[in-house]
């Protein structure tokens, strides 16, 4: 299977919209490592005074994740999905938060514009098809000394963990995407992470990217070594 891309990603996003929140509180500790991944970004004093970005928003689950981590900041959250923006938008929010229709690449067409003090990203690089170019935007949104924060799938390296992947996939979510109508959008989330950086790789592509302090961080549990938090800062 060829791995889906931009118009023909968010199409297959858009159509997964109504079921995806269902789906994915089956996974344990979804929610709960998205917070995690939000807290390391040690944002100060709860977020007041600063202006923060969700890039790749979905149907809010990162964006509630940075909330929690940052209750008192002003948030802007961004998904090139209308559909699931429209699934994230319709929940209660503070006045605080708002949501864009975007993809990361034309931020600037739909009026998005820096300087941030800090970004988040949950799932997002290994579904773009630049990766470093989505990183660029980031990068040149945030101000300096803003810190960058990336939930990610990314294996370890570790054969084992390549195994476990796959398992949990063919056992529980591909089985579970054919079953909401969404199979090609579950076999490419199989496949994309498959194929994407290791955890010791994208590490190396946020260097490269321009950002410093970079860290890559375990998640508990069975996602260990499947899932990471990555953290970094702008120069």
């Amino acid at each position: 299977m060829t791995l889906l891309h931009d118009a023909e990603l968010s199409a297959a996003f858009d159509h997964a919209a109504l079921s995806y929140d269902r789906l994915v509180a089956v996974n344990p500790g979804y929610h709960a490592h998205l917070r995690r991944s939000a807290r390391r970004l040690r944002l100060p004093r709860g977020g007041a005074g600063l202006r923060l970005l969700d890039l790749g928003c979905g149907t809010g689950a990162s964006t509630a994740a940075l909330l929690a981590a940052a209750p008192h900041a002003e948030i802007v959250a961004v998904d090139a999905s209308a559909g699931m923006l429209e699934r994230a938008a319709a929940k209660p929010w503070p006045a605080g938060v708002t949501f864009v229709h975007a993809p990361v690449e034309r931020l600037a067409d739909a009026g998005v514009s820096g300087p941030f003090d800090g970004a988040f990203a949950a799932y997002l690089f290994r579904n773009v098809t630049d990766p470093d170019g989505a990183l660029a935007v980031a990068r040149s949104l945030l101000a300096p000394g803003g810190r960058i924060g990336v939930h990610e799938y990314a294996l370890g390296g570790r054969a084992v963990d390549r195994a476990v992947w796959t398992a949990v996939c063919k056992g529980i979510v591909l089985p579970a995407g054919r079953l909401a109508g969404d199979a090609d959008l579950y076999r490419h989330l199989w496949r994309s992470v498959v194929e994407f950086d290791t955890a010791s790789g994208f590490g190396d592509r946020l260097r490269r990217a321009g950002f410093a302090d970079v860290r890559v961080l375990p998640m508990p549990g069975w996602q260990t070594g499947i899932v990471h938090t990555f953290v970094g800062r702008s120069r």
